[in-house]
C-alpha cells in the first residue's frame, strides 16, 4: 500500500473508515475534495494510533502499548509536520500539504489531538456541557478545519462549521453508544445516567435498552440546533462545497432519525443510510445549496456551547 500515490491511500483511507462521509465528499471541487480526504487521513490515522487500531479494526501495526506514549508521538509527528520536515507516514505526509497550504491553525489540529487525548487518559463526562467539549476536541474542530479548506475566515461562518461537527458527534456517540461501552468509554454525561438509574458497566446490558434508547433520543434531541446551525452557514461556502456539506448533514442527521426511531433495538445492527436513501439525500442537498445563495444570513440560535476563540 505505501507503494501506491498518496491520493490513491487516502481515497482508500475514506472509502473504508467513513461510508456516510465519502458521498458527500465526492461532490467537493477537485483541489478541495483532495485537502478533504488527506485532512481525513491523518483524523482517521490519529484515532486508529490512540486505539490501536486500523480504520476502526483491530490487529493494527501500532506496537505502543501507551496510549499516553502514542498521543506523544502524533504530537510529535505533527510539530514537525507544521515545521515542512520530510514525513514517512502517508498520514502524516498528507496532513502537511493540506495544513501548509490552507495556513491551518497549529492550535486547531492540538485542538483536535486533545480529543484523542481525553481518550488515552480514559476521560469521564460529569455534564452535558463536558460531553460537548469532547464533540468540540473530536469533531467540531473538524469542521473549523474542513471550512478553512473551503476558504472561510469569517467567524460567524466558522461557528456553524463548528455546530455541525459537535452535532455529528452527538449523532455518533448516539448510535455508538453500546459499541463504546464495550470498549470501556462513555461519552453520556453522568448526570444524564444518574437520572435514568444507569451506570456506564450497565449499557451493554440488552435489560437496559429501554432506558438507553431514552438516552440516546434525548442525544438526538440535542444535536438538532447544531444542525440547524448548520445550515445557516451554508451562504458562506462555495456552492459546490455547500452542496457537499448539505449531504453530509443529511445523511449523518438521517441516521440520528434512525437510531431514535428504532427505539431499543438501536443497537441490534449499526444505523446506517442506504444507497438510494443517500442519493434522495445528496439532492435534497442540491436544492439546500442553490436555495442558501438567496437566503439571508441567519442568526446562531441563542443558548449553544461555544467554541473557545
Amino acid at each position: 500500500m505505501n507503494q501506491q500515490p498518496l491520493i490513491e491511500q487516502v481515497t482508500q483511507t475514506m472509502a473504508l473508515g467513513s461510508k456516510s462521509f465519502a458521498t458527500a465528499a465526492k461532490l467537493f471541487d477537485p483541489p478541495t475534495r483532495r485537502s478533504t480526504l488527506m485532512l481525513y487521513a491523518w483524523c482517521r490515522h490519529c484515532d486508529d494510533v490512540i486505539d490501536g487500531q486500523t480504520l476502526g479494526e483491530g490487529g493494527t501495526q501500532h506496537h505502543i502499548d501507551d496510549a499516553q506514549a502514542r498521543m506523544l508521538h502524533l504530537q510529535i509527528e505533527t510539530r514537525r509536520a507544521y515545521s515542512g520536515a520530510h514525513m514517512d507516514e502517508p498520514a502524516f505526509r498528507a496532513f502537511q500539504e493540506v495544513a501548509l497550504i490552507h495556513e491551518l491553525p497549529q492550535q486547531l489540529a492540538f485542538d483536535h489531538l486533545e480529543g484523542f487525548a481525553m481518550d488515552a487518559r480514559e476521560e469521564h463526562y460529569a455534564s452535558f456541557d463536558d460531553t460537548l467539549r469532547y464533540c468540540y476536541h473530536v469533531a467540531g474542530v473538524v469542521g473549523l478545519m474542513m471550512a478553512r479548506v473551503m476558504g472561510v475566515r469569517d467567524e460567524a461562518v466558522l461557528d456553524h462549521a463548528c455546530d455541525l461537527g459537535l452535532a455529528f458527534q452527538l449523532t455518533n456517540i448516539a448510535r455508538d453508544i453500546v459499541e463504546d461501552a464495550a470498549n470501556g468509554r462513555c461519552y453520556l454525561p453522568q448526570s444524564w445516567l444518574d437520572e435514568a438509574g444507569l451506570t456506564a458497566a450497565q449499557l451493554t446490558d440488552p435489560q437496559h435498552r429501554a432506558a438507553l434508547a431514552t438516552l440516546a433520543a434525548r442525544l438526538i434531541r440535542e444535536a438538532e440546533p447544531y444542525y440547524a446551525s448548520a445550515c445557516s452557514g451554508l451562504p458562506g461556502l462555495p456552492l459546490r462545497s455547500a452542496w457537499a456539506i448539505a449531504t453530509a448533514r443529511g445523511v449523518y442527521r438521517e441516521i440520528g432519525v434512525k437510531v431514535q426511531h428504532a427505539g431499543a433495538q438501536a443497537w441490534d445492527t449499526r444505523q446506517r443510510t442506504s444507497k438510494s436513501e443517500k442519493l434522495a439525500l445528496l439532492v435534497r442537498g442540491a436544492g439546500m445549496a442553490i436555495t442558501s445563495r438567496v437566503a439571508r444570513p441567519q442568526a446562531r440560535p441563542a443558548g449553544l456551547w461555544q467554541r473557545p476563540r
